[in-house]
């Protein structure tokens, strides 16, 4: 079944002209993940983990690492959801789920890990199914080709000059089913890679909300989120850039991330408003007529590009080049640290 959906996948990357890595060096700050955003939106709906869709999502963005020079592998792992029916019974689901890892080594072992996870929402109700949630559909624009866009755009930067630490992405799948996919990949680090991961940088859902977070985990120790964090909101600030940051705690959505759980450094990237709501970062942003629940998370009818482009006009382009714009330098800095 998988060789079959992998050569249905080669048709569809050779079909879609994946010219992405050739373009100009001179492109503008976001250009490159706004054209990634759109491209995986477009020809990869329904990425729910486990599907053919996701398949092949991971296939295409194993090909876009490996024209920027990036060591790269797939990496599959089982696991599932349960399926709630209209009549109360509850089955579970299994799924094989399949993320992508790219590495570009530095000249210490020490690595910084970029994350985002690549699967949209998996319906995981007949109640959710009939309301369109999640499903065949949902382009996840926001939620998250906008971190996978970004996170492209970093590694085309970042594959130009020599490095002092190494940067891996990892493009996670089932990060929508309880984050199974976080999980999974902790399980499975070495003590050498958990000893060498200096730092965790998760880019999710960077377009529907109020404004940019650079937020810290948990566990960041306070020097670390001077460099991290901090260090971003400074240069969001210098750049004219609306940017905010917190401090995650348990109560915020979605629940402790699995790296800040195990006890690495993290800075999470996102955009929402912890004003809002429960101020729990849930709420994406303010209550409109064309926004009633304040969020466009897992909404078939509304996280998707015709939607954004209509009633949040030129946000993909102001979001991505906002990221990129506070990212890029800070990342430099990181991996190449003044000694």
């Amino acid at each position: 079944m998988f060789a079959s959906l992998r050569l249905t996948a080669l048709a569809v990357l050779l079909s879609c002209s994946c010219i992405f890595p050739a373009q100009a060096a001179t492109d503008a700050p976001g250009q490159f993940a706004e054209q990634q955003i759109r491209h995986i939106a477009t020809y990869f709906p329904g990425r729910m983990g486990g599907s053919p869709a996701e398949l092949m999502a991971a296939d295409y963005l194993q090909q876009q690492f490996i024209s920027l020079g990036f060591q790269t592998n797939t990496r599959q792992f089982n696991t599932g959801y349960d399926w709630h029916e209209s009549d109360g019974k509850i089955r579970w689901h299994k799924l094989t789920a399949t993320s992508v890892i790219a590495a570009r080594a530095g000249s210490e072992p020490q690595e910084i890990l970029i994350v985002a996870h690549l699967d949209t929402w998996t319906p995981q109700s007949s109640s959710q199914a009939n309301q369109n949630i999640g499903g065949l559909r949902l382009q996840g624009v926001d939620d998250n080709a906008s971190g996978l866009g970004v996170m492209l755009e970093l590694a085309k930067k970042l594959s130009e000059k020599p490095l002092h630490y190494g940067v891996r992405f990892v493009a996670l799948s089932a990060g929508e089913a309880n984050l199974h996919g976080m999980d999974d990949y902790v399980a499975r680090m070495s003590d050498k890679e958990k000893k060498n991961t200096l730092l965790v940088i998760d880019l999710n859902s960077l377009i529907t909300g109020d404004r940019l977070y650079f937020n810290s985990g948990l566990n960041t120790p306070r020097a670390v989120r001077k460099q991290t964090s901090e260090r971003a909101l400074y240069l969001a600030r210098e750049l004219g850039i609306p940017a905010a940051s917190h401090q995650l705690n348990r109560k915020d959505y979605p629940g402790i991330n699995a790296f800040d759980k195990a006890g690495f450094p993290l800075l999470d990237v996102t955009a929402s408003n912890w004003a809002s709501g429960n101020q729990d970062g849930a709420q994406q942003r303010s209550r409109t007529r064309h926004f009633p629940d304040g969020t466009t998370r897992h909404q078939t009818d509304r996280d998707n590009l015709a939607y954004l482009d209509r009633w949040l006009a030129g946000r993909i382009t102001q979001r991505t080049r906002e990221s990129v714009k506070v990212l890029l330098p800070l990342l430099s800095e990181l991996t190449h640290p003044k000694v």
